[in-house]
């Protein structure tokens, strides 16, 4: 009875918990139309699995109390309903017509989200009608390039909401998987070749998430696969546009205390090397080794995975190696403290101005 107390509890505490999830993460409440359709085949679907486990579970029960030995004697022997065609067609056609039920809309779906021709449309004017984003996986970062606005972000990936941004993924080291799972489902990057696909993210769930959401790897790509996060700001066209406008027409701002102009000397003497503080996609993929750090004073997090404080990004900057192990930037231990806030407070001036 303890055995099977604990099994109860254990399974009450699970159904209870998987109506758990916020706005910004769960799939339970998808924030788009993928989202929406692959969560209505995955009712579809768990509705078909629940039929059919009802269905032979009352059958189950039927025969059990039904023929059982007490009530029926010990020598009663049920009707044998061997080679009865009625049945064998019964049993036979259930399960085809269940399957097609479940197949026919999956099939549609497939195709339906694979398709990516959108991201080719132009106007008369020859301009992309959609917004196309190419993501680029590395250890452990992501990067965000928007060709046809000459724009490059990091960790932070920014959307108009009800309209399909489309998006050409690809890794630079080892396979990794881009997630929004609010958004739809995962799309692997791959080193070898680009894969495609498309979300929409809804402007009413956005407002309900606050308009961000949360992106994550789902592929297992080293020590800190769990690690691996991004952003997703979902945000009105008409912000989006005024984004854009403010990160073409950067321009870095001279610091305003003496302390920040201390952490830019340090920066263009250590981190200039490897970090960009410019959005601008002139420089080669294959030569933006690091995460591009315009707007990072803008940022919500500091890594994708930390509360945006300027104890965390000295923290950042000092230990790389102890927040994200295996990640490619080398610990910074020869910094002393007024040099880390020098550079923090460096960091934090960085802002994309409207």
């Amino acid at each position: 009875m303890k055995k099977w107390c604990l099994f109860l509890s254990l399974l009450i505490v699970a159904l209870i918990l998987t109506a758990c999830g916020e706005p910004f993460l769960s799939t339970m409440k998808p924030a788009g139309e993928v989202a929406e359709k692959q969560f209505d085949l995955l009712l579809l679907s768990t509705g078909i699995m629940v039929l059919v486990v009802v269905v032979v579970v009352i059958i189950y029960l039927i025969v059990l109390i039904r023929f059982r030995r007490k009530r029926v004697g010990e020598d009663k022997i049920p009707k044998q309903i061997e080679g009865s065609h009625k049945l064998e067609f019964i049993w036979t056609v259930i399960p085809i017509v269940l399957l097609l039920i479940l197949a026919v809309p999956t099939l549609l779906q497939t195709f339906e989200l694979g398709n990516v021709s959108g991201k080719e449309k132009v106007d008369k004017d020859g301009n992309r009608e959609n917004l196309v984003v190419n993501v680029r996986a590395n250890l452990y970062w992501w990067e965000f390039e928007y060709p046809d606005l000459g724009i490059v972000t990091s960790q932070d990936l920014v959307v108009p909401t009800d309209e399909r941004v489309y998006f050409n993924l690809i890794a630079s080291d080892v396979k990794h998987s881009f997630w929004v799972p609010a958004a739809g489902g995962k799309m692997d990057t791959n080193t070898d070749n680009e894969n495609y696909f498309y979300l929409q993210f809804d402007s009413e769930k956005a407002d309900e998430a606050g308009n961000l959401f949360y992106g994550k790897c789902a592929e297992l790509c080293g020590p800190s696969h769990a690690y691996m996060d991004f952003k997703v700001k979902a945000v009105p066209r008409s912000e989006f546009d005024e984004w854009v406008k403010a990160m073409q027409n950067f321009e870095e701002t001279e610091p305003t205390t003496a302390v920040a102009q201390q952490g830019k000397e340090i920066f263009e003497n250590s981190c200039i090397g490897c970090h960009a503080v410019t959005p601008d996609n002139s420089t080669p993929a294959n030569a933006r080794i690091a995460p591009n750090l315009a707007d990072f004073g803008n940022r919500t997090t500091v890594a994708g995975i930390l509360p945006y404080t300027k104890e965390n990004i000295k923290k950042w900057i000092q230990n790389p190696g102890d927040i994200k192990p295996g990640n490619l930037m080398y610990d910074s231990e020869n910094f002393s403290d007024e040099e880390l806030d020098a550079l923090a407070e460096y960091l934090m001036s960085l802002k994309a101005q409207n």
